[in-house]
């Protein structure tokens, strides 16, 4: 069989399985099996493919077929245009997240331009912290737009943390970015992360109601980890603690940045309405849907 009848069987069978973006998945399960990129893929349709390159391709396709995640059976995703290893222990990076990391470096360039000073464009002297961080896909982006910041990430999974620590070593991040196992009650009182410290402290916490778990994709509810998916029954009961975390370690003029579940605003923003916040604001996702929340730590008088 040759690269074009390998890519139109995957296609097929994922196509039957009602598989969303079927054709992409088949691509992309092909690609990793053959260690090519699409232009060659295109390029070379005619050329005949290994029988185990083809029994690798073809088992994938039942996997995917069977409802794991094309991104646990190539173990990457690129964020950031940053490729990230990803296992069943992590959230997969989406790209409405990356709305995140643009308002946190608007915000920190607008802070500083309303200071009169110039725009810290290597964020030195900042400190970052980004809790739940997962995959550490936040702090990985962040930490690459900020050369000469110091970050912090934490997760109370000990296999994420396993995760985010190789992609920051993939990176050549592992020198810059402290990584330690905690939760939202004591996340940064340790490791020498001190109160009043943080120049900006982002998150992407859980938030999916645990009542709405029926109605996820199986791709998302059989393989991700539930721990980084649901946020209680409501789906925003982890915002309070997240935000009087922020609250306890961010310095005077410090941000917060968070991304939102789709009808967590309601809940969240009255959060940040208490007398030490200011400058609330939300942003939009492409959907138009309320997709990241920041407000600005009130400075101390």
């Amino acid at each position: 069989m040759d690269i074009r009848g390998a890519l139109r069987t995957g296609i097929s069978q994922l196509r039957e399985k009602q598989v969303a973006s079927y054709t992409l998945a088949a691509e992309l399960l092909l690609l990793h099996v053959l260690g090519r990129d699409r232009a060659w893929l295109y390029g070379h349709p005619e050329e005949p493919i290994g029988a185990q390159e083809l029994d690798t391709f073809l088992s994938l396709i039942s996997r995917r077929a069977n409802g794991e995640p094309t991104q646990h059976l190539t173990a990457k995703q690129e964020f950031w245009s940053l490729e990230f290893e990803v296992t069943p222990d992590v959230l997969i990076p989406r790209p409405e997240t990356e709305h995140v990391i643009e308002v946190a470096l608007d915000r920190l360039a607008r802070r500083e331009l309303r200071a009169g000073r110039a725009q810290k464009t290597n964020g030195e002297g900042f400190i970052i912290a980004d809790i739940g961080t997962g995959s550490g896909c936040l702090a990985i982006a962040l930490a690459k737009e900020l050369p000469a910041a110091t970050v912090y990430a934490t997760d109370i999974s000990p296999a994420a943390l396993a995760v985010a620590g190789r992609n920051a070593v993939r990176h050549g991040l592992e020198n810059r970015i402290h990584f330690f196992e905690s939760d939202l009650t004591r996340a940064l009182a340790t490791d020498g992360a001190k109160e009043s410290t943080f120049d900006l402290v982002v998150s992407n916490p859980p938030y999916i109601p645990r009542r709405d778990a029926n109605t996820l994709a199986r791709e998302v509810r059989d393989h991700e980890p539930a721990i980084a998916l649901y946020g209680g029954e409501e789906g925003y009961e982890l915002y309070a603690g997240l935000i009087a975390l922020a609250e306890r370690h961010l310095k005077s003029g410090g941000i917060f940045v968070a991304e939102l579940g789709h009808d967590s605003l309601p809940a969240v923003q009255p959060l940040l309405d208490a007398r030490q916040w200011t400058a609330v604001g939300v942003s939009n996702d492409l959907a138009g849907i309320p997709r990241v929340i920041a407000a600005e730590r009130r400075p101390q008088k």
